[in-house]
Protein backbone atom coordinates (compact mmCIF):
# COMPACT_ATOMS: atom_id res chain seq x y z
CA UNK A 1 0.00 0.00 0.00
CA UNK A 2 1.34 3.45 -0.88
CA UNK A 3 2.50 5.79 1.85
CA UNK A 4 2.51 9.56 2.01
CA UNK A 5 5.82 11.25 1.08
CA UNK A 6 7.65 13.02 3.85
CA UNK A 7 8.27 16.76 3.72
CA UNK A 8 12.01 16.10 3.69
CA UNK A 9 11.79 13.95 0.59
CA UNK A 10 9.88 15.92 -2.09
CA UNK A 11 11.22 13.71 -4.87
CA UNK A 12 9.33 10.79 -3.40
CA UNK A 13 5.99 12.51 -3.95
CA UNK A 14 5.33 11.21 -7.45
CA UNK A 15 6.72 7.77 -6.67
CA UNK A 16 4.42 7.29 -3.70
CA UNK A 17 1.53 9.14 -5.30
CA UNK A 18 -0.25 6.03 -6.40
CA UNK A 19 -3.08 3.80 -5.29
CA UNK A 20 -2.30 0.09 -5.62
CA UNK A 21 -5.69 -0.78 -4.17
CA UNK A 22 -8.94 1.02 -4.74
CA UNK A 23 -9.31 1.62 -0.99
CA UNK A 24 -5.94 3.39 -0.71
CA UNK A 25 -7.03 6.98 -0.18
CA UNK A 26 -3.64 8.06 1.16
CA UNK A 27 -2.09 7.28 -2.23
CA UNK A 28 -4.69 9.44 -3.96
CA UNK A 29 -4.04 12.25 -1.50
CA UNK A 30 -0.31 12.04 -2.23
CA UNK A 31 -1.08 12.17 -5.95
CA UNK A 32 -3.20 15.28 -5.39
CA UNK A 33 -0.30 17.01 -3.62
CA UNK A 34 2.17 16.03 -6.36
CA UNK A 35 -0.15 17.28 -9.11
CA UNK A 36 -0.71 20.57 -7.27
CA UNK A 37 3.06 21.12 -7.33
CA UNK A 38 3.14 20.47 -11.10
CA UNK A 39 5.39 17.45 -10.61
CA UNK A 40 6.02 16.07 -14.15
CA UNK A 41 6.11 12.51 -12.80
CA UNK A 42 2.58 12.96 -11.47
CA UNK A 43 1.22 13.32 -15.01
CA UNK A 44 1.57 9.59 -15.72
CA UNK A 45 0.05 8.67 -12.37
CA UNK A 46 -2.96 10.88 -13.05
CA UNK A 47 -3.29 9.42 -16.55
CA UNK A 48 -3.20 5.88 -15.14
CA UNK A 49 -5.89 6.74 -12.59
CA UNK A 50 -8.06 8.13 -15.38
CA UNK A 51 -7.49 4.97 -17.43
CA UNK A 52 -8.49 2.81 -14.47
CA UNK A 53 -11.72 4.81 -14.11
CA UNK A 54 -12.41 4.33 -17.81
CA UNK A 55 -11.69 0.59 -17.47
CA UNK A 56 -14.06 0.37 -14.51
CA UNK A 57 -16.82 1.97 -16.59
CA UNK A 58 -16.27 -0.61 -19.34
CA UNK A 59 -16.40 -3.47 -16.84
CA UNK A 60 -19.61 -2.13 -15.35
CA UNK A 61 -21.15 -1.80 -18.80
CA UNK A 62 -20.22 -5.43 -19.55
CA UNK A 63 -21.70 -6.63 -16.25
CA UNK A 64 -24.92 -4.72 -16.88
CA UNK A 65 -25.19 -6.23 -20.34
CA UNK A 66 -24.85 -9.79 -19.01
CA UNK A 67 -27.20 -9.10 -16.14
CA UNK A 68 -27.63 -10.92 -12.82
CA UNK A 69 -28.03 -14.70 -12.69
CA UNK A 70 -31.79 -15.20 -12.16
CA UNK A 71 -31.25 -18.33 -10.03
CA UNK A 72 -28.07 -17.80 -8.04
CA UNK A 73 -27.55 -14.08 -8.28
CA UNK A 74 -27.82 -11.95 -5.15
CA UNK A 75 -27.05 -8.47 -3.83
CA UNK A 76 -24.05 -9.89 -1.98
CA UNK A 77 -22.68 -11.30 -5.21
CA UNK A 78 -23.03 -7.91 -6.93
CA UNK A 79 -21.25 -6.22 -4.02
CA UNK A 80 -18.26 -8.55 -4.11
CA UNK A 81 -18.19 -8.52 -7.88
CA UNK A 82 -18.09 -4.72 -7.82
CA UNK A 83 -15.18 -4.77 -5.35
CA UNK A 84 -13.35 -7.22 -7.60
CA UNK A 85 -13.93 -5.02 -10.68
CA UNK A 86 -12.67 -1.94 -8.82
CA UNK A 87 -9.39 -3.68 -8.08
CA UNK A 88 -9.22 -5.31 -11.52
CA UNK A 89 -9.49 -1.94 -13.24
CA UNK A 90 -6.47 -0.70 -11.27
CA UNK A 91 -4.43 -3.78 -12.11
CA UNK A 92 -5.29 -3.55 -15.81
CA UNK A 93 -4.05 0.06 -15.92
CA UNK A 94 -0.60 -0.75 -14.54
CA UNK A 95 2.43 -0.90 -16.81
CA UNK A 96 1.43 -0.22 -20.41
CA UNK A 97 -2.21 -0.74 -19.57
CA UNK A 98 -4.71 -0.23 -22.37
CA UNK A 99 -2.70 2.58 -23.98
CA UNK A 100 -5.10 5.33 -22.96
CA UNK A 101 -2.73 6.63 -20.27
CA UNK A 102 0.08 7.02 -22.82
CA UNK A 103 -2.20 9.07 -25.07
CA UNK A 104 -3.24 11.29 -22.17
CA UNK A 105 0.37 11.85 -21.12
CA UNK A 106 1.34 12.98 -24.63
CA UNK A 107 -1.66 15.31 -24.84
CA UNK A 108 -1.07 16.86 -21.41
CA UNK A 109 2.62 17.36 -22.16
CA UNK A 110 1.77 19.08 -25.46
CA UNK A 111 -0.70 21.40 -23.71
CA UNK A 112 1.84 22.17 -21.03
CA UNK A 113 4.52 22.95 -23.59
CA UNK A 114 2.11 25.19 -25.53
CA UNK A 115 1.23 27.09 -22.40
CA UNK A 116 4.88 27.58 -21.51
CA UNK A 117 5.70 28.79 -25.01
CA UNK A 118 2.80 31.24 -24.95
CA UNK A 119 3.94 32.60 -21.58
CA UNK A 120 7.46 33.00 -22.95
CA UNK A 121 6.10 34.90 -25.93
CA UNK A 122 4.19 37.18 -23.56
CA UNK A 123 7.42 38.34 -21.90
CA UNK A 124 9.67 38.12 -24.97
CA UNK A 125 9.72 41.88 -25.53
CA UNK A 126 11.15 42.90 -22.16
CA UNK A 127 9.88 46.42 -21.52
CA UNK A 128 7.36 46.17 -24.32
CA UNK A 129 3.73 46.08 -23.33
CA UNK A 130 2.82 43.99 -26.33
CA UNK A 131 3.03 40.25 -26.57
CA UNK A 132 5.76 39.53 -29.11
CA UNK A 133 5.99 43.13 -30.30
CA UNK A 134 6.69 42.84 -34.01
CA UNK A 135 6.27 45.88 -36.18
CA UNK A 136 7.22 46.56 -39.75
CA UNK A 137 7.92 50.25 -39.51
CA UNK A 138 8.80 50.72 -43.17
CA UNK A 139 5.96 48.55 -44.39
CA UNK A 140 2.94 50.67 -45.22
CA UNK A 141 -0.28 49.71 -43.57
CA UNK A 142 0.97 47.31 -40.91
CA UNK A 143 2.82 47.26 -37.62
CA UNK A 144 2.01 46.54 -34.00
CA UNK A 145 1.62 49.18 -31.35
CA UNK A 146 4.13 49.01 -28.53
CA UNK A 147 3.68 51.27 -25.51
CA UNK A 148 7.35 50.91 -24.59
CA UNK A 149 7.18 53.46 -21.81
CA UNK A 150 5.35 50.94 -19.64
CA UNK A 151 6.81 47.76 -18.12
CA UNK A 152 5.61 44.42 -19.42
CA UNK A 153 2.36 43.38 -17.71
CA UNK A 154 1.96 39.94 -16.15
CA UNK A 155 0.84 37.14 -18.45
CA UNK A 156 -2.89 37.18 -19.14
CA UNK A 157 -4.93 34.96 -16.86
CA UNK A 158 -6.87 31.98 -18.22
CA UNK A 159 -10.12 33.89 -17.62
CA UNK A 160 -8.84 36.87 -19.63
CA UNK A 161 -7.80 34.60 -22.48
CA UNK A 162 -11.14 32.77 -22.49
CA UNK A 163 -13.00 36.09 -22.56
CA UNK A 164 -10.85 37.35 -25.43
CA UNK A 165 -11.45 34.18 -27.45
CA UNK A 166 -15.22 34.17 -26.90
CA UNK A 167 -15.60 37.89 -27.56
CA UNK A 168 -13.87 37.72 -30.95
CA UNK A 169 -14.83 34.25 -32.15
CA UNK A 170 -17.79 35.28 -34.40
CA UNK A 171 -15.73 37.97 -36.15
CA UNK A 172 -12.74 35.64 -36.47
CA UNK A 173 -14.89 32.93 -38.04
CA UNK A 174 -16.31 35.33 -40.60
CA UNK A 175 -12.88 36.73 -41.46
CA UNK A 176 -11.35 33.26 -41.55
CA UNK A 177 -13.86 32.09 -44.14
CA UNK A 178 -12.91 35.01 -46.39
CA UNK A 179 -9.18 34.40 -45.99
CA UNK A 180 -9.16 30.61 -45.93
CA UNK A 181 -7.55 30.73 -42.47
CA UNK A 182 -8.67 29.02 -39.28
CA UNK A 183 -10.33 31.43 -36.85
CA UNK A 184 -7.99 30.19 -34.12
CA UNK A 185 -4.97 31.55 -35.99
CA UNK A 186 -6.53 34.97 -36.49
CA UNK A 187 -7.33 35.24 -32.79
CA UNK A 188 -3.81 34.06 -32.00
CA UNK A 189 -2.33 36.90 -34.04
CA UNK A 190 -4.68 39.43 -32.45
CA UNK A 191 -3.76 38.09 -28.99
CA UNK A 192 -0.06 38.38 -29.80
CA UNK A 193 -0.36 41.92 -31.17
CA UNK A 194 -2.51 43.25 -28.30
CA UNK A 195 -1.47 41.06 -25.34
CA UNK A 196 -4.93 39.47 -25.22
CA UNK A 197 -6.69 42.81 -25.76
CA UNK A 198 -4.95 44.54 -22.87
CA UNK A 199 -2.63 46.78 -24.91
CA UNK A 200 -4.45 48.31 -27.83
CA UNK A 201 -3.48 51.79 -29.09
CA UNK A 202 -5.54 54.51 -27.39
CA UNK A 203 -6.18 58.16 -28.19
CA UNK A 204 -5.29 61.01 -25.83
CA UNK A 205 -8.63 60.67 -24.02
CA UNK A 206 -8.09 56.97 -23.38
CA UNK A 207 -10.55 55.61 -25.95
CA UNK A 208 -9.51 52.34 -27.57
CA UNK A 209 -8.67 52.24 -31.26
CA UNK A 210 -10.00 48.65 -31.45
CA UNK A 211 -6.96 48.02 -33.66
CA UNK A 212 -6.48 44.28 -33.14
CA UNK A 213 -3.78 43.72 -35.75
CA UNK A 214 -1.49 46.75 -35.32
CA UNK A 215 -2.38 48.29 -38.67
CA UNK A 216 -0.74 51.66 -39.28
CA UNK A 217 -2.61 54.70 -40.59
CA UNK A 218 -0.40 55.17 -43.63
CA UNK A 219 -0.97 55.09 -47.36
CA UNK A 220 -4.50 55.87 -48.53
CA UNK A 221 -6.11 55.62 -45.07
CA UNK A 222 -8.54 58.52 -44.54
CA UNK A 223 -10.21 57.30 -41.35
CA UNK A 224 -9.56 58.08 -37.71
CA UNK A 225 -6.15 57.38 -36.24
CA UNK A 226 -4.27 57.43 -32.94
CA UNK A 227 -0.61 57.94 -32.10
CA UNK A 228 1.24 55.11 -30.38
CA UNK A 229 4.75 53.83 -29.87
CA UNK A 230 5.96 51.10 -32.19
CA UNK A 231 9.16 49.07 -32.42
CA UNK A 232 11.11 47.64 -35.33
CA UNK A 233 13.57 44.74 -35.37
CA UNK A 234 16.55 45.46 -37.61
CA UNK A 235 18.50 42.89 -39.59
CA UNK A 236 21.17 42.78 -36.88
CA UNK A 237 18.54 41.97 -34.25
CA UNK A 238 18.51 45.41 -32.63
CA UNK A 239 15.19 47.06 -31.80
CA UNK A 240 14.32 50.72 -32.25
CA UNK A 241 11.18 52.49 -31.03
CA UNK A 242 9.32 55.44 -32.47
CA UNK A 243 5.87 56.98 -32.47
CA UNK A 244 3.59 56.26 -35.41
CA UNK A 245 -0.08 56.72 -36.37
CA UNK A 246 -2.35 53.67 -36.14
CA UNK A 247 -5.78 53.15 -37.60
CA UNK A 248 -8.74 53.54 -35.27
CA UNK A 249 -11.94 51.54 -35.69
CA UNK A 250 -15.47 51.82 -34.32
CA UNK A 251 -15.42 48.20 -33.12
CA UNK A 252 -13.68 44.87 -33.45
CA UNK A 253 -15.72 43.84 -36.51
CA UNK A 254 -14.43 46.85 -38.45
CA UNK A 255 -10.87 45.96 -37.47
CA UNK A 256 -11.30 42.40 -38.75
CA UNK A 257 -12.83 43.50 -42.05
CA UNK A 258 -10.10 46.05 -42.71
CA UNK A 259 -7.52 43.35 -41.95
CA UNK A 260 -9.22 41.01 -44.43
CA UNK A 261 -9.10 43.73 -47.07
CA UNK A 262 -5.38 44.35 -46.48
CA UNK A 263 -4.44 40.69 -46.81
CA UNK A 264 -6.65 39.98 -49.82
CA UNK A 265 -5.64 43.10 -51.75
CA UNK A 266 -1.89 42.79 -51.19
CA UNK A 267 -0.18 40.14 -53.37
CA UNK A 268 2.77 40.02 -50.97
CA UNK A 269 0.53 38.32 -48.39
CA UNK A 270 -0.74 35.66 -50.79
CA UNK A 271 1.31 32.95 -49.07
CA UNK A 272 -0.63 33.56 -45.84
CA UNK A 273 -4.02 32.98 -47.46
CA UNK A 274 -5.74 29.59 -47.60
CA UNK A 275 -3.39 28.09 -45.03
CA UNK A 276 -6.26 26.60 -43.05
CA UNK A 277 -5.33 25.48 -39.55
CA UNK A 278 -1.58 25.70 -40.16
CA UNK A 279 -0.63 28.61 -37.87
CA UNK A 280 3.06 28.31 -38.71
CA UNK A 281 2.42 28.65 -42.46
CA UNK A 282 -0.02 31.53 -41.92
CA UNK A 283 2.36 33.58 -39.78
CA UNK A 284 5.39 32.71 -41.92
CA UNK A 285 3.51 33.98 -44.97
CA UNK A 286 2.84 37.27 -43.19
CA UNK A 287 6.45 37.52 -42.12
CA UNK A 288 7.77 36.94 -45.64
CA UNK A 289 5.32 39.54 -46.96
CA UNK A 290 6.77 42.15 -44.62
CA UNK A 291 3.95 42.28 -42.10
CA UNK A 292 6.40 41.87 -39.20
CA UNK A 293 10.12 42.33 -38.77
CA UNK A 294 10.52 39.94 -35.83
CA UNK A 295 12.27 36.82 -37.21
CA UNK A 296 10.54 34.76 -34.49
CA UNK A 297 7.05 35.96 -35.44
CA UNK A 298 5.81 32.66 -36.87
CA UNK A 299 6.85 30.68 -33.80
CA UNK A 300 5.15 33.15 -31.47
CA UNK A 301 1.87 33.13 -33.38
CA UNK A 302 1.98 29.34 -33.56
CA UNK A 303 2.60 29.08 -29.80
CA UNK A 304 -0.39 31.29 -29.02
CA UNK A 305 -2.54 29.31 -31.48
CA UNK A 306 -1.61 26.09 -29.66
CA UNK A 307 -2.52 27.76 -26.40
CA UNK A 308 -5.94 28.73 -27.77
CA UNK A 309 -6.46 25.19 -29.05
CA UNK A 310 -5.72 24.00 -25.54
CA UNK A 311 -8.41 26.29 -24.16
CA UNK A 312 -10.92 24.90 -26.62
CA UNK A 313 -9.92 21.27 -26.12
CA UNK A 314 -10.26 21.52 -22.35
CA UNK A 315 -13.69 23.12 -22.53
CA UNK A 316 -15.85 20.96 -24.78
CA UNK A 317 -19.01 22.80 -23.83
CA UNK A 318 -17.44 26.09 -24.77
CA UNK A 319 -16.19 24.62 -28.04
CA UNK A 320 -19.68 23.42 -28.97
CA UNK A 321 -21.11 26.83 -28.17
CA UNK A 322 -18.45 28.58 -30.23
CA UNK A 323 -18.99 26.38 -33.27
CA UNK A 324 -22.75 26.63 -33.15
CA UNK A 325 -22.86 30.28 -32.18
CA UNK A 326 -25.12 29.43 -29.25
CA UNK A 327 -24.71 31.16 -25.90
CA UNK A 328 -22.11 33.51 -27.33
CA UNK A 329 -21.93 36.96 -25.79
CA UNK A 330 -23.04 39.86 -27.94
CA UNK A 331 -20.03 41.07 -29.94
CA UNK A 332 -18.55 44.10 -28.22
CA UNK A 333 -15.77 46.52 -28.93
CA UNK A 334 -12.34 45.70 -27.65
CA UNK A 335 -12.64 48.40 -25.01
CA UNK A 336 -14.22 45.81 -22.76
CA UNK A 337 -11.67 43.08 -23.44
Amino acid sequence: MATMPTASDPTAAAASATADTYTNFSGLQALKHAAAKNDPAAIRKVAQQFESMFTRMMLKSMRDTVGTDPLFGSDAEKTYQGMYDDQLSIQMSKGRGLGLADMLVRQLQRLGAAGAAASAAASATGSSGIKGSTTTGSVSGTGAANPSAKPAPPAASAATQQSFIRGLWPQAQQAGQQLGVDATNLIAQAALETNWGRNLPHDSSGHSSNNLFGVKATGAWNGASVQSMTSEVAADGSTTSSEAPFRSYADASQSFQDYVSILRNNPRYAAALNTGSNAQAFAAGLRRGGYATDPDYARKVSAVANNISGHLAMNLRGLTALKSGADLPTPVTTRTL
